[in-house]
């Protein structure tokens, strides 16, 4: 007789060890890749109660001036010196139909400067300024009513 090794029986529970650590290198990977998608220069935006959602901001195409708190401007992630905006957003928009040019300024930024890079802009003959900020996130909802007078 020859020998016929037998199989081992069947499990019926799944095994996710391999799932989980699939689970675990995709979080890794996104934790890492996450902060690599914001465009341009990140700077402490102004909050604001009543903000409006500009959409065209988010399009890969949009054209964003972002101004540091220490009076330091850049054109995407491109630093640029104020007497060059005109120039860099005229090359820019010279070929576009929407001319909408996008301002992030940092909340602690002087506001000399950030007139100044408006300026630079409007001189450059944009057609529309969109100014970034962030909405206020209520932490526990709206605030209650002020007791009645004469109480």
């Amino acid at each position: 007789m020859a020998y016929k090794p037998k199989a081992p029986p069947v499990m019926a529970a799944p095994n996710v060890i391999p799932m989980a650590d699939i689970m675990l290198v995709l979080l890794i990977i996104f934790m890492v890749v996450t902060p690599m998608l914001q465009k341009g220069v990140s700077v402490d935006m102004a909050k604001v109660n009543n903000a409006r959602d500009l959409q065209d901001a988010d399009k890969d195409d949009a054209i964003i001036l972002a101004v540091t708190r220490d009076g330091q401007m850049y054109l995407g992630s491109t630093k640029v010196g104020l007497d060059d905006i005109t120039t860099r957003i005229k090359d820019l928009i010279a070929n576009r139909l929407d001319k909408t040019v996008f301002v992030r300024s940092d909340s602690r930024a002087k506001y000399g400067d950030v007139v100044k890079a408006v300026d630079e802009v409007r001189a450059a003959g944009v057609d529309h300024l969109g100014l970034l900020t962030e909405k206020i996130r209520a932490k526990n909802g709206p605030a209650p009513p002020p007791p009645p007078p004469g109480t």
